[in-house]
């Protein structure tokens, strides 16, 4: 699995405060790790998804206007609660799992300038069709018919996924300006969810492959990746829903008291 280095991108970016970085970023094999378990799991559930769907959920959680439990968000994208084999299993995948978090967060953060900034936030993800172009013909004729996910579309149906599961922590703001700065980016990342239609210009990854992505695909690519800090910014300046406290109705001073006493209300308990 191979993290985009470069993205073009029109957008600007939000003013984000600067956060340090708390833990050790996570090397190949530590996806590669990852990956493994997401496997193993399928065996057991099927519909377990591959690690650039976590990856955008991930991202979404991150940014949701509530903080969500991690039992709560892990049913959600695992299907079940006892998908893993083992407790060792689990506690594997939680601990390289909190340190993407961690990662994430951090880089969500941070005030950068641009998307080639070592602390931006670049999403985990794979190039599918480069990987397939680099195939021998032979491979490539056995893999003939299949459909392959354009870059970074996993990634936006994971973040989505998120946000359908939890509609009412991004239901718009009363402010006006905040709900249209909200919808603004989430249609950004719908966006990313679409196919890349368009000629393939550029490889994603090198200068040495073969074109498999378009640019236009790129500048979407970076437009969603500043949504999500401009989705992180949102909340955050917001703050969490706050819940209207529903007071029972109370009985009329000369109706009959509900508590079985007989005498009006204001002769009895209304007189407390």
């Amino acid at each position: 699995m191979q993290t985009l280095q470069t993205v073009s991108s029109n957008c600007d970016n939000p003013s984000i405060l600067k956060a340090p970085m708390t833990t050790t970023p996570l090397t190949h094999e530590d996806y590669d790790q990852l990956d493994t378990i997401l496997d193993d799991l399928r065996t057991r559930d099927d519909e377990v998804p591959q690690w650039e769907f976590c990856e955008g959920f991930m991202a979404a959680v991150i940014c949701c206007r509530r903080p969500i439990p991690e039992a709560e968000y892990l049913e959600v994208l695992l299907g079940q609660s006892d998908v893993f084999a083992t407790p060792e299993q689990r506690a594997q995948f939680m601990g390289l799992w909190t340190r993407r978090w961690t990662e994430v967060a951090t880089a969500l953060d941070q005030q950068v300038e641009s998307l080639e900034d070592e602390a931006a936030y670049q999403p985990e993800i794979m190039d599918i069709r480069g990987a397939v172009a680099a195939l021998s013909e032979a491979e490539r004729a056995e893999m003939a018919g299949q459909e392959l996910p354009a870059l970074g579309q996993i990634w936006a149906l994971g973040f989505m996924f998120a946000v359908e599961n939890w509609p009412e922590e991004w239901a718009p703001p009363k402010d006006k300006e905040a709900a249209e700065w909200l919808d603004t980016s989430l249609q950004a990342l719908v966006a990313m969810t679409d196919d890349d239609t368009e000629p393939p210009e550029l490889n994603a990854f090198g200068d040495d492959g073969p074109p498999t992505v378009s640019q236009q695909r790129l500048n979407d690519f970076g437009d969603a990746i500043w949504a999500v800090y401009d989705l992180r910014e949102i909340w955050r300046s917001i703050g969490p829903r706050v819940e209207q406290v529903r007071r029972e109705a109370q009985p009329g001073r000369n109706d009959v008291c509900p508590c079985g006493s007989g005498k009006k209300y204001k002769k009895c308990h209304g007189m407390t």
